[in-house]
């Protein structure tokens, strides 16, 4: 690839060595056997899930929306009750609580690490009582005082659901994330860092006795063929997308290298623009390199997002709003505990191109770029620095790259 073509925001097409055959294969096997909906390539998936993220169980479902909604009913979250979120996340988590019958309280988020502030969530907690409360880990890490909102529902006895639709392959203090979490969800959704061929997603729960409740939820309330216990929906995961998964995950690691090694180059080669914050997991995270975030003034941000388009790259603003000013918000909010710090996020959010297997010089000539545009000199560091606080191979270990340039939305 040509230094100066296009560098896209997100690019899905590149293959390991061997990948698409080993597709093929699975597609003409699931095929024959017609095991599209739920079935041994399901089962098998949510074993190797539930045991990569150290939980007691895994239940796949149809996407990452329908997982969150899952949890929320399985906790006993219905009509009337109250939720509190952050409010900078995706829009699904407000959703997830609405659909249930619930209404939302938006925390703000602490300025630091971008997740949702401790000191006000206990503030929200005492002054509305809510029935559940719903941490998202964003950006590929999460919070700082993770411990600490573990620590806190737990004593008051509240339900805590953590959003992990971006943290799959992110540890907290060496384990993984989910370990920790009573209940946790997962998007699967194709641009996630573990993403399907489909829109999926899943729970992940300490206690296989929930796991059962969400399974027969998911599986329109059936506690056996045609016997309903309770009012459920159908939020099966496919045959196809199960497979497609269960190959990625033996690829998983290589793929989580080449976007920590891309995570951390950025850091170095623009930290040392006045104006300028990169964004990073804090102490005691490992993040999984879902998104490189970095934070500027408004007009500033106008004029990179300009010279960017006009250079070819792609570049996201992972979230331009915050939920409690989003317009489908009014009637579904129950109160809201700060909120400039999100809008602020919201203003001056802008995320570089992060994807599996980016080229190490397609990093470089985004760096180029950015400091070009915001009249920076030449970058500080170097790709080899970065390939070492990274801890990640080079790209020579992953040569064997199939490289065919497409963008793909990117969902929550």
């Amino acid at each position: 690839m040509n230094q100066q073509q296009p560098v896209p925001f997100v690019d899905l097409r590149r293959f390991e060595d061997g990948f698409l055959d080993a597709w093929a294969a699975r597609v003409a096997d699931i095929s024959a056997g017609t095991r599209f909906v739920g079935g041994p390539d399901v089962a098998r998936l949510e074993a190797r899930l539930a045991e990569a993220a150290g939980a007691g169980a895994v239940v796949g479902c149809a996407n990452g929306t329908d997982a969150l909604q899952l949890a929320l009913r399985a906790i006993g979250v219905g009509q009337g009750d109250v939720v509190v979120v952050p409010d900078a996340t995706f829009w699904a988590t407000f959703e997830a609580v609405v659909n249930v019958g619930a209404r939302v309280v938006t925390v703000d988020i602490d300025p630091v690490d971008l997740q949702m502030d401790f000191d006000r969530f206990v503030q929200a907690v005492d002054r509305y009582r809510p029935r559940a409360a719903i941490l998202v880990h964003l950006y590929g890490w999460g919070s700082r005082r993770l411990d600490d909102l573990r620590a806190f529902c737990a004593g008051r006895g509240l339900p805590l659901v953590e959003d992990g639709a971006q943290v799959w392959g992110a540890e907290w203090r060496g384990e993984p994330v989910f370990a920790g979490a009573e209940v946790a969800t997962v998007s699967f959704y194709p641009a996630k860092v573990l993403g399907a061929c489909g829109d999926s997603g899943a729970v992940v729960c300490r206690d296989p006795a929930l796991a059962a409740a969400i399974r027969t939820l998911g599986n329109h309330g059936r506690t056996d063929h045609y016997a309903h216990g309770v009012v459920g929906w159908n939020s099966r995961m496919g045959g196809l997308d199960a497979a497609w998964l269960d190959l990625c995950l033996d690829h998983l690691p290589e793929r989580l290298a080449s976007r920590r090694r891309a995570a951390a180059r950025y850091r170095v080669a623009l930290d040392d623009i006045d104006g300028v914050r990169l964004v990073g997991p804090p102490v005691g995270w490992t993040e999984n390199g879902y998104l490189s975030v970095l934070l500027l003034e408004p007009e500033r941000k106008a004029a990179l997002e300009n010279a960017l388009r006009h250079a070819g790259i792609g570049f996201g603003n992972t979230y331009p709003g915050s939920l409690s000013r989003q317009p489908g918000a009014r009637g579904h909010l129950a109160g809201a505990v700060g909120g400039a710090e999100a809008a602020r996020l919201g203003a001056g959010v802008l995320n570089l191109p992060l994807f599996a297997h980016i080229a190490e010089h397609e990093v470089e000539r985004v760096i180029a770029v950015v400091r070009e545009a915001l009249g920076a000199g030449r970058p500080s560091g170097s790709a080899e620095a970065a390939r070492v606080e990274a801890d990640v191979p080079g790209e020579g270990a992953l040569a064997a790259i199939h490289r065919a340039p497409a963008v793909v939305e990117h969902d929550g």
